[in-house]
């Protein structure tokens, strides 16, 4: 979109890996015809640095994407405050967390909201908008103006657990993983009832692969707590994480990845 975008991982090695997965993601889309300019060009405005505290000062907004774990997110984005201007719009990519409560670890939480990305994020539309009792309304503004900036659609919800949107994905996920565990029907046709029945893009066990049965433990976990026993966890799914079958990024979910 034209931006200058600074990505932040936890050291060089990781930092290093991050660049090579925006440069692939860019080679393919240039492959695709859906870039309007070369890979280099756009490769030139990405730069990455290895911690928080080396993000620049002047930055207009900066998304926090790190795991779904809420002490490390408030650690993150306290870390972000003091790195940035007073102006800079503060975000977090969390699914499901509380964006009131994050914003409890700031000390401008007016500046602070929910930009909930979808995955996959290139090729999706959506980013979810949440808005904490605290946010600023010229903070919804300045969001709303960089969703559309990236030509992408936005649903404006208030903080509520789960947001609309993870609240309904779950559901519809944990109970065609509870069909699977107790015998209905193998995971590509459940997906295919939904993909095909409901015109779905994808089906929810594909979906869960994608997003990674660990984050999608979490949120669940995280719903079950606060919204009670109808988002508790499937047993399967409980022991797909501990074997290690975390999806795509394992190679093995409910598909074969590999």
């Amino acid at each position: 979109a034209g931006a200058t975008v600074t990505v932040v991982e936890n050291g060089a090695a990781a930092a290093a890996a991050a660049l090579d997965r925006v440069a692939t993601g860019l080679k393919r889309a240039a492959e695709r015809d859906r870039l309007t300019e070369p890979v280099e060009a756009v490769l030139a405005r990405v730069s990455t640095v290895e911690s928080v505290d080396k993000l620049p000062a002047e930055a207009d907004l900066v998304v926090e994407a790190v795991p779904e774990a809420s002490a490390l997110k408030a650690r993150v984005l306290a870390a972000a405050e003091r790195a940035v201007s007073t102006t800079t719009v503060l975000a977090s990519n969390t699914s499901s967390l509380s964006v009131t409560e994050l914003a409890a670890a700031l000390t401008r939480p007016g500046r602070f909201l929910g930009m909930h990305f979808f995955n996959p994020v290139p090729a999706s539309d959506l980013v979810e908008i949440v808005v904490a009792p605290g946010t600023d309304a010229a903070t919804v503004e300045a969001a709303l103006q960089w969703t559309h900036c990236l030509g992408k659609k936005d649903v404006v919800v208030k903080d509520s657990p789960g947001f609309a949107s993870s609240r309904l994905g779950v559901a519809l996920g944990l109970e065609a993983i509870r069909m699977v565990e107790e015998g209905v029907a193998e995971p590509e046709a459940i997906d295919n009832a939904m993909s095909l029945g409901y015109k779905h893009p994808m089906g929810p066990l594909r979906l869960t692969d994608l997003v990674g049965l660990d984050v999608r433990l979490a949120i669940a976990e995280h719903l079950h707590a606060t919204l009670g026993d109808r988002f508790a966890p499937p047993r399967l799914l409980r022991e797909k994480v501990a074997r290690g079958e975390l999806g795509r990024k394992s190679g093995q979910g409910f598909y074969s990845w590999q």
